[in-house]
C-alpha cells in the first residue's frame, strides 16, 4: 500500500466534523472484564438462539447496527467491541489475535453461552479462527466469515497460486510503512484514505465518515500495534480442519480480501456455503453497512 501525498489525501478526506454525524445509538450496552482486568464494551439485543458478531480491525460493534435491529426479532444478538476498540477500554496490552480470540471465550463462557452462531467481518474472522485453534468447537454451532484472507502479507517465494490462494494484499515492506504511518501525525489522514479504498463509488460521504469515526475510536498507535501481529498470522493450515457449518462472505470488489481467496476458503472447508456481493450490491468490504438488506437476508435463511 503507498502511502499518498498529502494533496491527495487532503481531497478524500474532508476536514473532521464537516460530515453529518449518526446520532448517538440507543442500542442498550453492558460490561464484561476479562482475566486480566480489561473492561470490554457489548450490545445485546433480542431473544432466542445466540449469534455473536465480532468487527474488524480497529472497527466497532456499532458499526453492525442493521444486522443487530433485524437479527434481534428472531435472536439474541451479541455484538461486543473487543479491547481497546470501539467503546471498550483502551489498553496497550493484549493486541494480539489470540488474546481478543481468549476475549471471546471468556465472554462466552461469562455468559453461559452455547449454540453459538459467530459472525466475524475482516479480522474478527481471524480471531474465529484462532479460537478454533484454541478451543476447538467449544460452545460453538456455525460460523459466518465476511471478507478476511486466510494471510494478508505475502512471501516473495510464493507462486502466483499461493498469492491468489492467500488473498495477501501486503508485502512485508509495505506492513512496517503503514504500521509506522499510524504512528505519525499523518494516521487520520491514511486511515480517512484506506477507508475510502475499500467501499464502493456508491457509499455517501456520511457512510465513509461515519466509518472513519467508528474506526478513529481505537487510539491509531495501537491499530499499529494489532495489525503488525494481525497481518502476520497465516491461517492456511487451520482452515481446512474447521468441521464446522460454514458460511463465507465475500465481496466481488473487496481491496482488503480478494473474492478468490475467499473462494479457497470454501474450497477447504467441506460443505460450506459461499456468497458473493456484486461491485452494484455494495461488494467491497462493508458490504453489511451497504447492503443490509441483503445480508441480513443471507445470514437469517443460514441461521434458519
Amino acid at each position: 500500500m503507498k502511502l499518498a501525498p498529502q494533496e491527495a489525501l487532503n481531497a478524500i478526506a474532508p476536514p473532521t466534523g464537516t460530515q453529518p454525524w449518526p446520532e448517538e445509538s440507543d442500542l442498550p450496552r453492558r460490561v464484561f472484564v476479562t482475566s486480566d482486568g480489561v473492561q470490554l464494551s457489548y450490545i445485546r439485543q433480542g431473544s432466542g438462539r445466540p449469534i455473536v458478531l465480532i468487527h474488524g480491525w480497529s472497527q466497532c460493534a456499532e458499526e453492525f447496527k442493521y444486522q443487530i435491529e433485524a437479527l434481534s426479532a428472531r435472536y439474541d444478538v451479541i455484538a461486543v467491541d473487543q479491547r481497546s476498540h470501539g467503546e471498550s477500554q483502551k489498553v496497550s496490552y493484549g493486541l494480539k489475535i489470540p488474546r481478543l480470540a481468549r476475549d471471546l471465550y471468556e465472554l462466552l463462557s461469562d455468559l453461559d453461552l452455547n449454540e453459538v452462531a459467530l459472525l466475524g467481518h475482516s479480522m474478527g474472522s481471524s480471531v474465529i479462527w484462532c479460537y478454533i485453534d484454541l478451543f476447538g468447537p467449544e460452545r460453538l454451532s456455525k460460523i459466518i466469515l465476511v471478507d478476511q484472507s486466510p494471510f494478508v502479507t505475502s512471501d516473495p517465494n510464493w507462486t502466483q497460486q499461493e498469492l491468489e490462494d492467500s488473498g495477501a494484499i501486503f508485502t512485508a515492506q509495505q506492513v512496517f510503512e503503514i504500521v509506522a504511518a499510524l504512528r505519525s501525525n499523518q494516521a487520520e489522514l491514511v486511515t480517512r484514505q484506506a477507508i475510502d479504498g475499500i467501499m464502493t463509488k456508491s457509499a455517501t460521504a456520511q457512510m465513509k465518515e461515519w466509518v472513519v469515526q467508528c474506526t478513529l475510536k481505537m487510539p491509531r498507535h495501537l491499530a499499529g500495534t494489532l495489525a503488525y501481529n494481525h497481518w502476520h498470522m497465516d491461517w492456511r493450515d487451520l482452515i481446512p480442519r474447521i468441521n464446522l457449518p460454514t458460511l463465507i462472505i465475500s465481496g466481488r470488489a473487496s481491496a482488503a480480501a480478494p473474492w478468490k481467496a475467499q473462494k479457497w476458503i470454501h474450497r477447504q472447508i467441506k460443505g460450506s456455503q459461499f456468497e458473493v456481493f456484486e461491485e452494484a450490491e455494495g461488494g467491497q468490504h462493508f458490504m453489511f453497512i451497504e447492503n443490509p438488506e441483503k445480508f441480513n437476508r443471507i445470514i437469517m435463511k443460514y441461521l434458519g
